[in-house]
């Protein structure tokens, strides 16, 4: 395809858009295809669906165009991630509207023979709550209170049909930014629509393109931060799955705003289909003239590259993150200068994630006061949350900022499984922190000032829901685990607070914790949390900050050696005897010991050393009994002992 003039783009907007209306008289079966479902059988569904046309001699067509002549044809196509996660696989029935849930590759047959040709609803497919179906997806509870705006297309849409991208939209924001704005008119729409980073803090992503276009330097950088990973969060995943282009037309749009002439997508390389999907989107657009350069005509470049992350946490901060991309090894630096001041090859940088730069073109598009018509005040749009843990209805939503955690939980969430009780929601992933069942918490307002008042933030979007048979202690003690893993070791704060951190929580969780300790640990948290070199550290005594002041109680009862959560599933209960925590040390038992490595291969201290199948030993050393090799090992070959002092 020869690169697009503006004259041309224009027509070819224009014909798609017939196309688009044309594609909807035909009956559409729109397979979710997103990671969930794949992993649930989606792609043999979609195979299944094909061979089932061909057996019956039905013409397939998986674009926009079709033989409108042809009396028996159908479009079958993979979308982006529908949202409803914990009922897939999902298949979508249009124009009937219908969705159905937990489709299996046998049903293939019953689908087609029975729904798109004759035009009957299957209602052992369709979602069912308290005896009401609901064949429709507009009238299922879970999508009932959202707005999915950055979602809206994710899984109506193929993902790898930049046609279809353009037909409901796509890139026409770009062309009204090339031809008829400024780079100040863009920065300034950017800011009084009050579009905040969706990645963490909620800094004004208008202020921070501003600054980047004020700097002088010959050379500017645009960055998407893909790189998500906080437990439990898989909005952005989604997104780069689902929608590809609306990212890349939002890093384009930054482009313009800065004067920047290339961009770098830096994806978890855990994501390998948001890694495809980009990659195909960005060769799509090369091909059209949407990247590269002159495009549509202009003397306006642009290139677009994707970077697989490192698989480390820390590179999800913004100057760890460009120097992953630099090749080098992904550690926090000193600021100021900031990264728009002195970012990707020490050049200035315009740094958001994936959701930030998906809100752009909407933004442009359809204007400032569209974009406050929805959220609150001082935090306008939309959110994307991942909805997890002790709740009906998992999934990737999207609601207007300002909408109560007890909305997002019961009526769009479903409540808690299997008649439990709410407990809290741990927002924010392990820098974040968690709200508690009060009437006060519920109905707070999600977002970013509202959960900062009780400790808490919105962070990357994850929602963490646990019920009344949740330990708080042993929260506490995962996420700790969690950071103490992902620490970068830059500084010592973090690298070896964090430890200690993990093996105080350790001890307190299975009774072995002194109240004195106990005001070592919130002390050695208080201290990590103003001296860590980065975010990461800083926020790791967040969530055990907000377990002990909602949940006092449980922390007490560890304390007091009896926790009625713990007492039925504990592995390590309090026994008569016990050494104190500070006298303890692990050895490996020569008699019991296979030699299978299990513990040497999780052992994070390297403390553990031995050939395969003989005995494995313990260096006290490097041990910081963090109690892993005791969880790893099948043999319960690991015993505490007492220290000879």
């Amino acid at each position: 395809m020869s690169k697009l003039t503006r004259e041309e783009f224009r027509v070819l907007r224009t014909r798609a858009e017939h196309d688009l209306a044309q594609s909807r008289e035909v009956p559409s079966i729109l397979i979710c295809a997103g990671t969930g479902c794949i992993a649930g059988g989606a792609m043999k569904i979609y195979d299944n669906f094909k061979s089932e046309c061909e057996a019956r001699g039905l013409k397939v067509y998986v674009g926009l165009k079709h033989d409108s002549d042809e009396e028996k044809s159908l479009h079958v196509k993979m979308s982006g991630c529908h949202g409803f996660c914990e009922m897939g696989p999902l298949v979508h029935i249009e124009p009937m509207g219908v969705m159905y849930i937990h489709v299996k590759p046998e049903d293939c047959h019953e689908i087609l023979e029975k729904t798109v040709l004759g035009g009957e609803v299957i209602d052992r497919l369709v979602y069912h709550l308290d005896g009401t179906a609901y064949p429709k997806q507009e009238d299922i509870p879970f999508y009932k209170k959202q707005h999915r705006v950055v979602l809206e297309n994710c899984g109506t849409s193929d993902a790898e049909d930049i046609e279809e991208y353009i037909a409901k939209g796509g890139y026409s924001a770009f062309e009204k930014a090339l031809f008829e704005m400024t780079d100040e008119q863009i920065c300034r729409n950017i800011l009084d629509s009050g579009l905040r980073g969706r990645g963490g803090g909620g800094f004004p992503a208008g202020r921070k393109w501003d600054g980047a276009r004020k700097q002088k330097s010959a050379k500017k950088y645009i960055v998407c931060n893909g790189d998500e990973g906080d437990p439990g969060a898989f909005m952005d995943r989604s997104v780069m799955e689902g929608n590809p282009h609306s990212v890349l037309e939002g890093m384009m749009i930054a482009g313009l705003a800065v004067g920047s002439d290339e961009g770098y997508i830096y994806v978890r390389a855990e994501y390998p289909l948001a890694v495809n999907r980009l990659k195909t989107a960005i060769a799509r657009a090369e091909e059209m003239g949407l990247l590269g350069t002159n495009i549509l005509g202009s003397d306006f470049n642009f290139r677009i590259h994707v970077n697989k992350g490192a698989g480390a946490f820390v590179c999800g901060e913004g100057s760890a993150l460009t120097a992953s991309i630099e090749g080098n090894r992904g550690m926090p630096r000193v600021k100021p200068p900031r990264t728009i001041e002195h970012g990707l090859w020490a050049e200035p940088t315009v740094l958001n994630n994936v959701e930030t730069f998906a809100n752009v073109p909407l933004i442009i598009k359809n204007g400032v006061e569209w974009y406050h018509s929805i959220g609150t005040e001082k935090s306008p749009g939309t959110k994307a949350f991942a909805l997890t843990g002790n709740v009906v209805n998992t999934g990737l939503i999207e609601v207007p900022m300002g909408t109560t955690i007890r909305e997002v939980v019961f009526d769009i969430g479903g409540g808690i499984p299997n008649g439990k009780k709410f407990k809290a929601v741990q927002i924010g992933g392990p820098s974040g922190g968690a709200t508690t069942a009060s009437d006060e918490h519920l109905d707070l307002p999600l977002d970013f000032d509202s959960l900062k008042s009780i400790g808490a933030m919105i962070g990357s979007g994850g929602l963490v829901v646990m019920d009344e048979d949740t330990c708080m202690v042993e929260t506490a003690r995962f996420f700790m685990r969690f950071t103490q893993n992902e620490s970068c070791g830059k500084c010592v704060p973090c690298r070896e607070g964090t430890k200690r951190m993990n093996e105080l929580l350790w001890a307190l969780r299975n009774y072995r914790l002194s109240e004195e300790d106990f005001s070592l640990l919130m002390d050695l948290g208080e201290m990590i949390s103003v001296t860590a070199f980065c975010n990461l550290g800083r926020g790791s005594f967040s969530t055990l900050q907000s377990a002990v002041k909602y949940f006092p109680e449980e922390f007490r009862g560890h304390l007091a050696g009896r926790c009625a959560l713990c007492e039925n599933d504990h592995r390590y209960p309090i026994q008569p005897g016990d050494l104190p925590y500070n006298r303890i040390c692990l050895v490996v038992d020569p008699a019991i010991c296979r030699g299978c490595s299990k513990c040497a291969r999780n052992c994070h201290a390297n403390a553990i050393t031995g050939v395969v199948r003989s005995p494995f030993s313990i260096d006290p050393e490097k041990c910081v009994k963090c109690y892993t090799c005791i969880e790893a090992c099948p043999f319960d070959a690991i015993k505490e002992v007492e220290l000879d002092v």
